[in-house]
């Protein structure tokens, strides 16, 4: 079952797993960085078995003019050692559960589109491909 990180051991225990989908995370900046994204809403949940975090998600519930209140996941990885083993499918449930009791109309996030396995996971989660997300690096 998916828990939160609060404490800062527990955002720190975060890091290794988190590293895998965004490596260009500084360890020793990751626990301020995350502090800092919490004061703009931002949620942290890790799975650990043992002592070991084995999959991780940071998520955001906010309201725009066009979803109206809605979970955006920033961030879902499961250590590459501990993938097809269930956790990614239990982030899933947690985060939709958690969108469903807040109120929530909508769950969501984007996925690179080099990442193949994760769109065939998200599928079978139930997503759908629901609108281009485009940007421009400033």
């Amino acid at each position: 079952m998916p828990q939160r990180a609060e404490t800062d051991d527990e955002i720190e225990a975060c890091f290794d797993v988190m590293a895998e989908l965004r490596p260009n995370l500084d360890q020793d900046a990751f626990l301020s960085k995350v502090r800092c994204m919490e004061s703009e809403g931002f949620h942290l949940i890790y799975i650990a078995a043992g002592n070991k975090v084995v999959a991780a998600a940071g998520y955001r519930i906010y309201s725009n003019l066009w979803m109206g209140k809605h979970l955006y996941v920033d961030d879902l990885v499961t250590a590459d050692a501990n993938r097809s083993s269930g956790y990614g499918q239990r982030m899933i449930e947690w985060l939709r559960d958690e969108a469903k009791a807040k109120g929530c109309k909508l769950f969501h996030l984007d996925s690179g589109t080099h990442r193949g396995r994760a769109h065939k996971f998200y599928f079978e989660q139930g997503f759908t491909i629901g609108s281009y997300h485009f940007s421009e690096e400033l």
